[in-house]
């Protein structure tokens, strides 16, 4: 395991990225999931949002090479916490990752065939343990191409993209990160954009984690007041904002 937040590494081909913060119950059979399936010289980059509990042992306790742990020393908040690990990350694959969650195997290299063509993937996500997605809806992969339709979906609320079932290329991770300061929340859906307004967004049908639903889940699961949601759907449009923005400059 290692302590230096820099990329040391050369020829990375997959970095997945990880944002921790009380998460000692949970992240140990994450973390077994993920070095299940990433190869030996790639690597796992998480950033620890000052956790008081024992979440930083359990991590140290892997002691993996492939682990890199960047130990924060003040709280920031879970959008720059995975801003953090992505910009310290070296891989030409870049994968987003939960604390709390578990890849179901052969996760890795269904999104990585995805990636050869495409800037940003989206999967689905079971229930672990089994049970109801709620009123969740499924990602159908008829509608990866229906770049207006993604995007206003995404503005509105309706498309079920989240970060934790998402990974993106390296040339699409210069565009993503850093994260728009105005963000503080969702950044899975400023990816989103990004790939959307890219038109280059694969949608997986196949669920390719199982999703761990609790009380602590960073993600609402109930109604939110009418103002937070406003606030959060202006922020949204900020975001497509800057997002087409970031594509024309890639591309100018």
């Amino acid at each position: 395991m290692s302590n230096d937040p820099s990329p040391g590494q050369q020829g990375i081909r997959v970095s997945v990225c990880m944002a921790t913060y009380h998460g000692a119950r949970y992240v140990a059979e994450q973390l077994e999931s993920i070095l299940a399936q990433v190869g030996a010289n790639d690597e796992v980059v998480i950033v620890d949002d000052a956790s008081t509990d024992d979440t930083v042992a359990v991590i140290k306790a892997f002691n993996d090479p492939r682990v890199r742990l960047i130990e924060g020393t003040k709280n920031q908040g879970y959008v720059r916490s995975f801003e953090q690990a992505v910009l310290a990350s070296a891989g030409e694959f870049v994968f987003l990752a939960d604390q709390d969650d578990v890849w179901i195997p052969g996760r890795l290299e269904l999104m990585l065939e995805q990636l050869q063509s495409h800037f940003v993937v989206a999967s689905n996500f079971a229930v672990l343990g089994g049970g109801s997605r709620g009123k969740v809806t499924e990602l159908k992969a008829a509608d990866s191409d229906h770049y207006v339709r993604n995007i206003i979906g995404a503005v509105v609320g309706y498309r079920p993209y989240y970060g934790c079932a998402m990974a993106m290329t390296r040339q699409q991770a210069n565009i993503f990160a850093p994260i728009p300061h105005f963000m503080v929340e969702s950044h899975d859906l400023w990816l989103a954009l990004c790939g959307n307004t890219a038109k280059s967004m694969a949608h997986l049908a196949e669920p390719t984690l199982w999703r761990r639903l609790h009380e602590e889940n960073v993600t609402p699961r109930g109604w939110r007041s009418l103002r937070t949601i406003v606030l959060a759907r202006v922020m949204i449009v900020r975001a497509l904002i800057e997002a087409f923005k970031r594509t024309r400059a890639r591309t100018s």
